[in-house]
């Protein structure tokens, strides 16, 4: 599973989550504009099967009208370190590999 963390998520956790997940990539370093808008955002994780990883409920609004793909993970944990995310997200990796294959849906909201 390939990870697209959005603007309102450290960059640096990329290179770390890399790890854990086949790959991982943040928005400000993929050639979008930044800031990118949310539609250029979800357009490119489309076109790249890439999962997003977000604190932004906007992609959950999309993700209702739009469907899936592609994937998105709400983190609904408020403002936290780096460390606590990168630990959430490994500890929710069974998680997150359940919605990559799923086909009955499209989001996953983290706590």
């Amino acid at each position: 599973m390939k990870l697209l963390l959005d603007a309102n998520i450290s960059w640096r956790l990329a290179a770390k989550l890399k790890v854990h997940f086949s790959d991982c990539f943040h928005v400000d370093h993929i050639g979008l504009a930044v800031p990118s808008k949310d539609m250029e955002i979800w357009n490119h994780a489309l076109t790249n099967d890439l999962v997003i990883v977000t604190n932004d409920d906007d992609f959950l609004n999309l993700a209702n009208v739009k469907g899936y793909p592609p994937k998105v993970v709400l983190l609904r944990t408020g403002n936290q370190s780096n460390t606590y995310i990168e630990e959430l997200l490994i500890k929710h990796k069974a998680d997150m590999d359940a919605l990559n294959l799923s086909s009955d849906y499209g989001f996953l909201e983290i706590f």
